[in-house]
């Protein structure tokens, strides 16, 4: 069920600009170096760095997903958010919950090349909402983005393994 925006999700959509995220969520491209590297993996140049804002209501999260660079995730405000990843090859799943500095949780959280992932504001939290910045490198680009198809392999993996998740897909 959706909710409802808070007063405060509404004013950042708005100053931040953030358009819909195929994901889910909100988001906005905010950096694109003009650097160019040249990944290892054989892929085209790509810029150097990338980075956006990105947006969850509290009814929202980030659909399981894989990017083939490097993903820094960093908390800026509003609910404690859960990252998880999972390693396809080996069926391993991590969590870390992203906030303010507290003695469970941490502000910033790198996501390996080539993990899956999928996010979610802290069910409950008062605020209604999660900002996050996301910083990649080598920089994003959509044709190194993937998201987990719900009758594939990875999916029906995933969701046996831990069925909590399966939502998340």
């Amino acid at each position: 069920m959706p909710s409802t925006p808070t007063p405060r999700t509404r004013q950042l959509i708005e100053q931040l600009q953030l358009q819909p995220h195929p994901e889910g969520g909100w988001y906005r491209e905010v950096f694109r170096s003009a650097g160019q590297v040249m990944p290892q993996d054989g892929r085209p140049a790509r810029s150097a760095l990338t980075s956006i804002y990105f947006l969850l209501e509290a009814a929202q999260h980030s659909r399981w997903h894989c990017v083939l660079s490097d993903e820094v995730w960093v908390h800026l405000e509003g609910a404690a958010l859960d990252l998880w990843t999972w390693d396809a090859a080996d069926g391993r799943l991590h969590s870390e919950v992203l906030g303010p500095v507290s003695t469970v949780t941490l502000p910033q959280h790198v996501v390996a090349a080539g993990l899956w992932q999928a996010a979610r504001p802290k069910p409950g939290d008062a605020a209604g909402f999660t900002l996050v910045a996301c910083m990649v490198g080598p920089g994003f680009d959509f044709s190194d983005f993937s998201m987990m198809s719900p009758g594939g392999s990875e999916a029906r993996r995933l969701a046996a393994d831990h069925p909590q998740l399966a939502p998340l897909i």
